[in-house]
């Protein structure tokens, strides 16, 4: 099963310098500095980071990003040094604040701020792997809309799944596959890829204030942003292309995902998604007439 190095600059007194990090990682093959006379520009390439108190795990996440036009670092209020961490080490990132709660508003607001022709998203405590980027980036350039990861594609794989999350994911997977007529292997991963002019599409708020509710969020604000993501695109008939992905154990910290809870979000998401995609079926089937 695919690994990589996880070793850190505190583990080993080693010290991070911002110009290792610009050096250290490779280009996105097919992606010249310099586009020749005549030559069609290149896309952009923005990362979307959202992050909540990931001062330890940034250094990681960034040593290992290759290169790429802009990166956006979307804080969800953080008390610990992450803002203060991403900007020593990349001093030419965009930081965005969240305007409500949550992983989803978070992408929302970072997907809203990107300029980039192409906008990758992963996350901040090291679980997924900024080396897999060229591989999403390929799946676009080669015709697809939305490029998503999956854990379960040949050469995939998690270290951090539990056989509870794992058998949810597959159930529900299957659920989405009939209802949507989808081929999805894995619904609930947030490791995907898309052109900016698909952003549309995915019809996200990121300008309401937070509701007077209990967790001061919207729907879509939370966890179930993954799943949202996969239906809507399914739903507008995007070209989909899975992209194997292995998925790695948080570095530091302790994550806020709750199998539980979320697997009851994700299963909301897909009953309140159905409905719209009925609608939308028939009414271009009542305006082809």
């Amino acid at each position: 099963m695919p690994t990589v190095d996880r070793v850190l600059p505190g583990e080993t007194n080693a010290v991070i310098d911002i110009q290792d990090i610009h050096t250290a990682v490779p280009a996105i093959p097919g992606l010249p500095e310099e586009p020749g006379d005549g030559a069609e520009p290149e896309p952009r390439i923005s990362v979307i980071v959202p992050a909540l108190n990931e001062a330890r795990n940034i250094p990681h996440v960034f040593a290992r990003l290759p290169q790429v036009d802009e990166i956006v670092l979307v804080d969800g209020g953080s008390i610990d040094d992450t803002v203060a961490v991403a900007r020593r080490l990349r001093p030419d990132i965009r930081v965005v604040r969240q305007n409500r709660k949550g992983k989803g508003n978070a992408l929302a607001c970072g997907f809203a701020a990107a300029t980039g022709d192409i906008i990758v998203m992963i996350d901040a405590d090291g679980s997924t792997d900024p080396l897999e980027i060229p591989r999403f980036v390929e799946a676009l350039r080669e015709g697809a809309d939305f490029a998503k990861g999956s854990r379960f594609r040949p050469a995939g794989g998690s270290a951090d799944i539990t056989r509870l999350r794992r058998a949810g994911n597959k159930c529900l997977s299957m659920l989405v596959n009939v209802l949507f007529r989808t081929r999805y292997s894995d619904l609930c991963y947030g490791y995907n890829a898309f052109w900016a002019h698909c952003l549309d599409v995915f019809e996200l708020d990121h300008t309401s204030p937070a509701p007077d509710n209990a967790d001061g969020r919207l729907w879509g604000d939370g966890f179930e942003i993954e799943t949202l993501l996969n239906l809507r695109a399914a739903r507008a008939e995007l070209k989909i292309t899975e992209v194997a992905s292995f998925e790695h154990n948080r570095i530091h910290g302790v994550s806020n995902l709750n199998a539980l809870t979320d697997g009851m979000r994700v299963l909301r998401t897909i009953a309140r998604e159905w409905p719209r995609r009925t609608r939308v079926k028939r009414v271009a089937e009542r305006q082809a007439r």
